[in-house]
């Protein structure tokens, strides 16, 4: 098993820098293999550690089997998100999107093919990057966030194509319409905004906070995440988590949870939350609590779902955030076991 540390210290303290580092870790990213076995996760060290998943729910399985297969220094600052190709882990931090293979990294061969860095306004200006998300019509890479613009690459070139200009604040989540080419993009100004590519336009905004039923101004107006299924978008953060129909620009369900969220996926007929709490929730449609399901973090900032076909064995639910700990769910309802940095 291979570390990268990124601060040296005497050996003698080694063992307690490394419990003080987990103490106090977060990990805010994860992506899983193209092969469904394996699962990266990054952390605010910089950190990607890879996980083999297929060992870990072996019936052989041992507590080894929950501990990383290699982990490595990635970024300089946090690793803020992950999105992997069919060949290619992609990892966001300040500043610059980083690619991967995961070949190599299989091969515990941690060396960066490649990085980029959007064009900035200023060379002085290095913005997190909170998003990123796969165009793969496009075969292109939308990266999102602190200099309030959707940026564009071209995962042939690497080259930008394009910016996408109109939120007022921090751009903190992006979701993808697959029907059409259109990206739904929240962030920290309130706003859900719709955007074509085959115009690089915006073409409609919702604006949550002011919708008297979503509004909750103690907790801000910020948009911390989103997802869509079609004509449906359901988004959170500040104002209550909400399902919406997007074509009316209407709320059609507006969930009873007050701990803003962090992440949301649609699952089937359910729709999967998480965010403040340890709890990953199970949401009707119609707005009917129907599992909150309890964690190892006290807080959760990201949910992965396993589906590669190549890898049924590997089929699950992976939740985590303010711990060095990744929760494993075999099926919705049950946390089976957590992966640890």
């Amino acid at each position: 098993m291979e570390h990268a540390a990124p601060l040296a210290v005497p050996l003698g303290q080694a063992e307690v820098f490394q419990a003080l580092q987990r103490l106090h870790m977060t990990i805010f990213s994860q992506s899983v293999s193209p092969c469904g076995k394996f699962l990266a996760a990054g952390n605010n060290y910089g950190q990607i550690a890879i996980f083999s998943l297929s060992a870990a729910l072996s019936s052989e399985a041992k507590e080894e089997s929950k501990k990383p297969i290699v982990t490595f220094h990635a970024h300089d600052g946090p690793v803020y998100s992950m999105v992997s190709t069919d060949r290619h882990l992609l990892s966001a931090g300040d500043g610059e999107v980083k690619g991967w293979l995961w070949a190599e990294i299989l091969k515990k061969g941690c060396k960066e093919l490649w990085r980029r860095q959007p064009p900035y306004r200023t060379s002085l200006e290095v913005p997190e990057i909170n998003a990123l998300l796969l165009v793969p019509k496009e075969n292109s890479l939308i990266l999102a966030g602190g200099d309030c613009q959707l940026h564009t690459m071209d995962l042939e070139t690497g080259t930008f194509t394009r910016a996408l200009r109109g939120h007022a604040d921090y751009i903190h989540c992006l979701a993808l319409r697959e029907r059409s080419p259109e990206v739904l993009s929240g962030g920290e100004d309130g706003a859900v905004r719709l955007w074509d590519l085959r115009v690089a336009k915006e073409v409609q905004t919702i604006e949550v906070y002011k919708h008297e039923e979503c509004s909750r101004p103690h907790n801000g107006r910020w948009i911390g995440c989103l997802a869509t299924d079609s004509d449906w978008m359901v988004c959170g953060g500040g104002p209550a988590l909400t399902l919406w129909h997007l074509r009316s620009s209407t709320p059609t369900t507006v969930f009873p949870i007050r701990a803003p969220q962090k992440h949301v996926t649609f699952h089937q007929d359910l729709i999967l939350s998480a965010g403040q709490g340890c709890c990953v929730n199970h949401w009707q449609l119609s707005g009917e609590l129907k599992a909150q399901v309890p964690g190892s973090s006290p807080g959760l900032l990201s949910l992965s779902l396993n589906q590669q076909p190549a890898a049924p064995e590997c089929k699950v639910l992976t939740a985590s955030g303010n711990s060095c700990r990744v929760d494993v769910f075999t099926n919705l309802g049950y946390r089976a076991f957590s992966l640890s940095f």
